[in-house]
């Protein structure tokens, strides 16, 4: 390497390299990086068009399996995870159709986030608008269970100008029958914040293909500092409360009485999730620490509220409590994501080759499978075993990686119901994939 040249191994010489972005020469340091990863990309997509993805375990086929599940070399447990590896590995992406009452609706803007409810049968979406901010819809996964690959997209008038933040399904009426949404503050075209931020909560009868003059309006839309996350508890002993994670406080709130517990934090909550056996909300922040509120609690001054303290050395971005509430897994801006274990506040695996610098990503893990799932601020989807940290396939991006064009992604064993389909679903751009999981 010669300092000021770039060796372009195609063309077989060197060029000047000059340092910022110049009109008259477009070649740059980011310039070549992009164009190194779309070349990766590209090759990726090649060999997966030719399903030429390999285990990443030496050996490992469905036939081998057998054999030793028969000579008694592997335990039921064993075999079940190797074969959802199997299962990984040999996932083709298909296209869906999108198709809407309102033909202008499906395939016009560009998925943002894509959230499952319990059952998998609906999925919310947040798509941005060309000319500025997000409108929401609901996607019927029903049609996933047939051969043509067809989902129908319910849209409705409610459009916000505000950069959505976070999303979550709420259980208010009975199960999954409302979202609950946090909006950051909103933008001027100089990116000045004119307005605070708010959060909403809108019943999801609003998406339905019944006569609109039927639907109800917008349940609880009110005021706030800038928030960056919400979670729902389903635990009964704080029914019907909701939490938003703000700058530097934690706010706590009772939809049907008002009662609101404010706790004072001395950093931004970017993630946030309730526990379902105990009223305990965990919370994630910009400092990198990790901590847990039990909500029954009077709010008192100082840090003693706190309970459980873990610390990520950047800032927490995603949680997710573990199914048995022993464990919780946390990602950071540093691209690490680690497994805690709650009892002995120690962090006890760490999953390597997710790819952050500044974006708030989520993680998706799925126990029955034994899956973590999380898509990388390079537009990579990974895919890891939950057992022993093992990254089982890295799934390259349709679309050519760009800040606006991070897929957001929804794994289930049901997609659809209880009778759907396997498989990940991949929303990109104005783009909706299914890999098939069988």
């Amino acid at each position: 390497e010669l300092p000021g040249f770039y060796y372009d191994p195609e063309k077989n010489r060197y060029f000047r390299l000059l340092p910022g972005h110049n009109n008259h020469n477009p070649l740059t340091k980011d310039s070549i990086q992009h164009k190194a990863m779309e070349c990766k990309r590209l090759k990726l997509l090649e060999e997966e068009e030719k399903q030429n993805q390999k285990t990443t375990r030496a050996g490992l086929n469905s036939s081998v399996l057998l054999q030793k599940r028969q000579l008694g070399l592997l335990s039921p447990t064993s075999y079940c995870r190797l074969v959802h590896e199997l299962k990984v590995n040999s996932m083709q992406r298909r296209k869906i159709e999108i198709h809407s009452p309102d033909s202008s609706v499906a395939g016009t803007n560009n998925f943002k986030i894509i959230v499952a409810d319990v059952a998998c049968e609906r999925i919310f979406t947040v798509n941005d608008v060309e000319h500025g901010g997000c409108k929401y819809g609901i996607i019927n996964l029903s049609g996933l269970g047939k051969e043509s690959l067809t989902v129908e997209m319910y849209d409705n008038l409610y459009f916000t100008n505000r950069k959505v933040n976070s999303v979550c399904w709420a259980s208010l009426t009975h199960p999954d029958s409302h979202f609950f949404l946090t909006h950051c503050s909103k933008l001027c075209l100089m990116g000045i914040a004119e307005t605070p931020g708010c959060a909403s909560l809108l019943p999801a009868s609003l998406f339905s293909s019944t006569n609109p003059g039927d639907r109800p309006g917008m349940l609880c839309s009110f005021k706030i500092s800038t928030a960056w996350s919400c979670a729902w508890c389903l635990n009964p002993q704080a029914d019907n409360c909701f939490s938003t994670g703000l700058t530097r406080r934690v706010l706590v709130t009772n939809v049907v009485t008002g009662h609101r517990q404010t706790f004072g934090t001395s950093s931004d909550v970017l993630a946030q999730q309730f526990a379902t056996q105990t009223p305990v909300l965990y919370n994630g922040c910009r400092s990198g620490e990790i901590f847990s509120i039990d909500v029954r609690q009077r709010n008192r001054k100082g840090q003693s509220w706190k309970a459980t303290r873990l610390f990520h050395g950047s800032a927490v971005t995603s949680i997710h409590l573990m199914e048995a509430e022993h464990y919780l897994m946390a990602a950071d801006m540093a691209g690490k994501i680690k497994l805690w274990d709650l009892r002995t506040a120690k962090c006890v695996k760490q999953y390597k080759g997710h790819h952050n610098e500044y974006a708030l990503l989520p993680l998706h893990v799925n126990e029955e499978e034994g899956l973590l799932i999380a898509v990388g601020q390079d537009c990579y989807t990974r895919i890891w075993s939950l057992q022993d940290d093992h990254l089982l396939r890295t799934i390259p991006s349709p679309h050519p990686s760009s800040k606006d064009a991070i897929p957001s992604v929804v794994f289930s064993s049901r997609l659809g119901g209880s009778r759907g389909v396997p498989g990940l679903l991949m929303a990109v751009k104005q783009d909706l994939y299914h890999f098939s999981y069988n």
